[in-house]
């Protein structure tokens, strides 16, 4: 019985991938997002509230830009993920439940 491999199946076996998948690939999107170095909007009252989210997301592994008080893209992306690791649904936006999980406080404004 001849049991040998056409050229074709070996060539696609031994070949190496076009980029090498990192950590970040699949479960940390947010990677692909730059970091912007100044906020886009000030979110007044709530610059303190994003700055720490930022803080707790990076704390838990997953990155949130600069500590700047910028929710954009990035952020959002990392807190989705990070909505998704602790099975809240999935928004992207600072709900109570988020919040809660985070440990953080929204703040009281007058």
């Amino acid at each position: 019985m001849d049991i040998r491999i056409p050229l074709f199946i070996a060539a696609a076996l031994l070949a190496q991938p076009a980029f090498a998948a990192t950590a970040y690939t699949s479960n940390h999107p947010e990677e692909a997002y730059p970091n912007v170095a100044e906020p886009i909007v000030e979110l007044g009252p709530y610059d303190e509230l994003a700055r720490e989210v930022q803080r707790r997301l990076h704390a838990a592994g997953f990155d949130a830009g600069p500590i700047n008080g910028d929710l954009g893209g990035k952020a959002q992306t990392a807190l989705g993920q990070y909505q998704i690791s602790q099975n809240i649904p999935a928004s992207g936006t600072l709900d109570e439940q988020t919040l809660a999980a985070l440990g953080v406080q929204r703040p009281e404004i007058r």
